[in-house]
């Protein structure tokens, strides 16, 4: 079971999207059946197994095993991920480039940047995953309390400053065999926590 998944296939985005399905996909981080769901999610086994076969064909859960349980077999499933994420692929006729209208300042421009992440990231894991390669990643978050918008302006233009410079140095526009990688800096308020209320 990987952390999380990225989901690309609009029908399969569909498929997650209904309450009940998305209930059993959480249920389904430990392994069960359709008759222990049915407690859970309050619904017959039948009905279940009708929601368990919807996710199954769209591979966002696995068969774990079968167990015989006299005339029948009870079929024991679990979620391919423990959380999912739906790429913008899956509208892609709709989905935010981030190219049409760059803006530093946007915030909107922000959240087409982080689609596009979204995008990239689970077509390179698809990949890496097929090939069974591990995908060269990094990434860094932190949280800063500015004490003033001077300050955070300030913090801003040093930081594009310290990327400039680092691009500069580590760019080599025709490396033989170099191979282009996305970098992307992002600061944005912090949303504020219950206990900030």
């Amino acid at each position: 079971m990987f952390d999380v998944a990225v989901i690309e296939d609009p029908a399969a985005a569909e498929v997650t999207l209904d309450p009940v399905r998305s209930a059993l996909l959480a249920a389904l981080a430990e392994p069960g059946s359709a008759s222990s769901l049915a407690a859970i999610v309050g619904l017959p086994r039948q009905k279940v197994n009708y929601h368990l076969r919807a996710l199954e064909k769209h591979g966002l859960v696995e068969l774990v095993e079968e167990r015989r349980k006299g005339n029948c077999t009870e079929r024991v499933l679990r979620a391919t991920a423990a959380s999912y994420v739906i790429s913008p692929a899956a509208l892609s006729a709709v989905a935010p480039d981030p190219s049409k209208s760059p803006d530093q300042l946007s915030a909107r421009w922000l959240l087409a940047l982080a689609a596009r992440l979204v995008r990239e990231l689970g077509q390179l894991i698809v990949g890496a995953t097929a090939a069974k390669q591990r995908l060269a990643t990094y990434a860094s978050d932190a949280e800063i309390t500015f004490a003033s918008a001077a300050d955070r302006a300030a913090f801003a233009g040093e930081l594009q400053d310290a990327v400039a410079d680092l691009v500069r140095k580590y760019h080599t526009e025709n490396a033989l065999n170099g191979r282009k990688h996305r970098f992307i800096v992002a600061l944005h308020p912090s949303p504020k926590s219950s206990q900030d209320r």
